[in-house]
């Protein structure tokens, strides 16, 4: 990994999704982060539960579902290998007797750490705490995946040898919301670039406030803002969905995929460049 003149290219991104198919979401996936690779993309974002989908309802609390999860993403950090990129993307992950909403940093072929969502929305039309637990149910650091201990916790802040400007946190959709946020928190400890994987859904007005928040967090943050949200292939009769992704740095919106601009056959792909030097 590396930058120029202090600026790193991240991305946000929209795979076509198919609910609850794992492998079909995986080979989007894979094809969106050659897509970033190809664009020189050193930071690449994807929605919340983008591995399964957000929107499986008790198929979470299905076995089939979450192994096949976790193979999805051996395949995908697999393919991050060679690619010299970090590669956010979100996945139920069991632990124990608890279920966590989850975000997991992949690079160089391997899962770096799994970030656990700290707020669960549980009212109006989000019912996640039927199936989600927040990180203080459990008091595990690391979890065993494939011969590996990985680093787990919402309070993780990744830095890089190689960046010593970069250092990283990760905050998931509704956390964002939040009068204290965990990536205020991620900021106050030194975080230049907060990443969001986001199922958000889409009612009258709310691309526009979410907008603002995005915008304001960069500024409150004095960081870089990446953030990624599901798209149309998770739309129910409940909920619509629409890949609202946007990159801000310190106020100021650089790039947006306005609601419903679904991208090519393996979904959209929003890049940008972000002062990390500036930023530090």
């Amino acid at each position: 990994m590396y930058y120029e003149d202090g600026f790193v290219k991240v991305a946000a991104a929209t795979p076509r999704l198919r609910v609850a198919d794992t492998a079909y979401n995986a080979g989007n996936i894979i094809r969106l982060m050659d897509q970033a690779h190809a664009a020189g993309v050193k930071v690449l974002v994807f929605p919340e539960l983008c591995i399964t989908g957000y929107t499986c309802g008790d198929l979470f609390q299905q076995q089939l579902l979450l192994h096949n999860a976790q193979r999805s993403l051996a395949d995908i950090a697999a393919h991050s290998a060679g690619l010299h990129m970090l590669v956010l993307v979100g996945l139920p992950l069991e632990l124990g007797s608890h279920l966590f909403n989850c975000a997991a940093l992949l690079g160089d072929g391997q899962v770096l750490a799994l970030m656990p969502k700290t707020f669960i929305p549980n009212y109006g039309e989000f019912y996640e705490c039927r199936y989600f637990s927040p990180p203080s149910a459990t008091a595990a650091a690391t979890v065993r995946l494939d011969g590996h201990d990985v680093p787990f916790g919402a309070d993780l802040l990744l830095c890089c040898a190689e960046l010593a400007d970069l250092k990283v946190g990760v905050e998931i959709c509704e956390d964002l919301w939040m009068p204290v946020s965990p990536g205020a928190l991620h900021a106050l400890h030194g975080a230049t670039l907060l990443l969001n994987p986001s199922a958000s859904n889409e009612v009258v007005g709310k691309a526009r406030y979410r907008r603002d928040l995005v915008k304001s967090q960069s500024a409150r943050c004095v960081c870089g803002y990446v953030y990624a949200s599901a798209g149309d292939g998770e739309s129910t009769t409940d909920l619509v969905f629409a890949g609202h992704n946007m990159i801000a740095e310190n106020g100021v919106l650089l790039a947006e995929i306005r609601p419903f601009d679904a991208g090519d056959d393996a979904g959209s792909l929003l890049v940008s460049d972000v002062d990390i030097q500036k930023l530090a």
